[in-house]
């Protein structure tokens, strides 16, 4: 993690007398799987660690004792405070006990105690100020260690690669700590990131112990369905991950590839010649935290906007391209004087795969609509639910958690209210947990929590739907096909207030292209693939055209009335509710268009006189005007033979 100091540092010149013009070698970027398999015990292993510490019974109850004892001792000080009538949520002195005892506890807990440094919805204030300090602001270990390290790793002595290099680290966190130093070779300012010792041996023993606890837990209680294991395996492969910052440098140019073309997105350069798995350079970043609401004031900037950026560019990590940051903590967010939001720390990242990511989109479209039915589905493509699991008891659950989701702020129905009564709904119902879950839900609480620090009337889902209504009108994939057939028709009917309200929502995305749309629609409902859509389609638009036929005529006999007289018209041209509620739609949907980016009437006929003569359209046109003639000629006949029923009504 790497963040830059609020005041300012006190630099020391390294440039010894008898290395002057000393030549330091430039180091290649490693191939990094080839790398990792060459080097045992960088990879997370489970087995490996298990057999690692069978043989070593006391060190594991040394380890445990170290733990459970200081918990148990400072759990029992809150009980006895209660009793006393100490309010406890207002004790800076239990709180900065708290941030100490994690801080001892070692860099497993540190972690838990980061994730909650981000929900002032969970934390009351006195402790979330201590909790914050476990960002950044650790116990150093010694400098002399860390030069060790940086000569280690990269083959010369810290003053023969940077020229400067400050006298004390700028800051602490759970696996390194970082120094603001200037490369001797370009003079650029960096920050040189090197790693925690022993941290392995930290870390593993913790790993072990906690997978054990979660194998107990699955095979002794019946009630926990999730497969535990497997969840604290991703969080251990993870954290491995982040131990190797070789990984963490490809993690980060690959998140530049992705996403730094995004507006008011950067991501600091890596020196690979001063980087190895220890040891990391990588561009200064000066700018304050995202939670700094004051100091971004100052600057010029509004941290609700960069909060949308933040928001904005999560979608993208986790439902377009599927590798995420995993730790967005305000340590790892900082505003640039410029107003741009940095990214920092790319050591704990996931990936998502394609299926997961549409199932993802398909469960906040169903869960806007109310769709709850297509909801519980949802939970089994994702691997919530077993495809044999009975969905009717489930389907009224839903509709009870999510009753109120659509337009709440995060202040009163968050992501954490969602999470917190699902896990209700997964006690009562076989739910269980796949393992690639939890580090998404840890990366949307800590985003959302920065959020509801800085806006409590932030709405997610106000933000989040009209991207997710873009890539559903403009994405070719087949199962986001699907999920728009299905969103739009029900019952052989189609649902004209789902589009319009599709439309109003995606125009508010930034990328959001009607001509886009337009062309992909055109492409789509020619194709093969969109038939059983052009099927429906076609019924509606002739639906559509009927009405409007009917009350274009109603409007002129009305006229005729008005003006001339008549009465001798009949009604017979009313339309119905149904179909006036249709032409409604149909007019605000007009209404969309036309206010839509990138709409322009100088460029739309062009465009339609292309789309008239395209084969496909005109086969669509066929196929309308074919319906057309023949609900004509089926009125047609039923006019003439009730006629003529009628006459012999009269005859008779």
């Amino acid at each position: 993690m790497t963040v830059s100091p609020v005041t300012q540092t006190v630099v020391a010149e390294l440039v010894p007398e008898e290395k002057q013009g000393a030549i330091v070698p430039v180091k290649t970027k490693p191939l990094i799987k080839d790398y990792r398999k060459s080097q045992p015990g960088l990879e997370y292993d489970p087995l490996a660690i298990a057999e690692e510490y069978k043989s070593q019974p006391f060190l594991v109850f040394k380890r445990i004792f170290a733990v459970l004892f200081p918990v148990v001792f400072f759990t029992f000080g809150v009980w006895w405070d209660n009793r006393r009538g100490v309010v406890v949520k207002n004790d800076s002195r239990r709180a900065s006990q708290l941030r100490e005892l994690l801080t001892k506890l070692g860099p497993a807990y540190i972690k838990i105690g980061q994730a909650l440094s981000t929900r002032p919805d969970l934390v009351p204030p006195v402790y979330l100020e201590e909790l914050t300090k476990l960002q950044d602001q650790l116990p150093a270990f010694p400098n002399e260690i860390a030069y060790q390290f940086i000569e280690e790793e990269l083959g010369a002595r810290p003053e023969e690669i940077y020229s400067e290099l400050s006298n004390q680290p700028i800051a602490a966190a759970s696996l390194g700590q970082v120094y603001r130093g200037r490369l001797k070779s370009t003079g650029e300012e960096v920050a040189v990131k090197v790693q925690r010792p022993d941290l392995r041996e930290t870390i593993t023993i913790d790993l072990y112990i906690l997978r054990g606890l979660a194998a107990w837990a699955k095979n002794k209680l019946k009630r926990v369905r999730s497969d535990l294991v497997g969840i604290l395996d991703e969080l251990g492969s993870r954290i491995f991950d982040e131990m190797d910052y070789i990984h963490e440098g490809e993690n980060a140019e690959r998140f530049f590839g992705l996403y730094g073309h995004f507006k008011d997105v950067y991501v600091p350069k890596i020196y690979w010649e001063y980087t190895n798995r220890r040891v990391l350079t990588m561009e200064w970043i000066n700018g304050v935290k995202l939670t700094q609401t004051e100091a971004i004031k100052a600057q010029g900037t509004d941290a609700r906007y960069l909060i949308e950026v933040g928001v904005q560019c999560s979608l993208r990590q986790l439902l377009e391209h599927g590798f995420f940051h995993a730790d967005p903590h305000p340590g790892n967010l900082l505003v640039t004087p410029d107003g741009k939001l940095a990214y920092l720390d790319f050591g704990m990242m996931s990936e998502i795969q394609p299926l997961q990511r549409y199932g993802l989109i398909e469960a906040i479209v169903h869960v806007v609509n109310r769709d709850f039915e297509g909801l519980a589905n949802d939970y089994v493509k994702l691997d919530f639910l077993s495809s044999d699991v009975d969905l009717t008891p489930i389907v009224p659950a839903f509709a009870n958690v999510f009753a109120n989701v659509e337009g709440a702020s995060v202040s009163d129905f968050n992501i954490k209210s969602i999470t917190d009564d699902l896990s209700e709904l997964m006690y009562e119902y076989p739910f269980k947990v796949p393992p690639y879950y939890a580090l998404i839900i840890r990366s949307l609480l800590t985003l959302e929590g920065i959020a509801i620090n800085i806006d409590p009337s932030f709405k997610v889902l106000a933000e989040a739907y009209p991207y997710v209504s873009k890539r559903l009108l403009t994405d070719p994939a087949p199962e986001l096909r699907t999920s728009l057939r299905d969103l739009l028709f029900r019952d052989g009917s189609f649902r004209w207030n789902r589009l319009e309200n599709l439309l109003k929502n995606a125009r508010g995305n930034d990328e959001y292209d009607l001509n886009l749309v337009l062309n992909q629609a055109t492409e789509f409902l020619t194709s093969e693939r969109g038939e059983l859509i052009r099927n429906n389609l076609v019924d509606e638009i002739v639906k559509a055209l009927e009405a409007f036929g009917r009350s274009t005529i109603y409007n002129f006999t009305s006229l005729l009335r008005d003006r001339v007289g008549l009465t001798s018209l009949n009604d017979s041209s009313i339309i119905s509710a149904e179909q006036q509620k249709t032409l409604d739609h149909i007019k605000r949907i007009l209404s969309i268009l036309r206010e839509t980016r990138g709409f322009d009437p100088a460029t739309f006929i062009p465009q339609s006189v292309q789309l008239l003569v395209n084969p496909g359209v005109q086969r669509l046109g066929q196929q309308i005007a074919g319906r057309l003639a023949q609900k004509a000629l089926t009125k047609l006949i039923r006019d003439l033979l009730t006629e003529e029923e009628i006459k012999q009504v009269i005859r008779s």
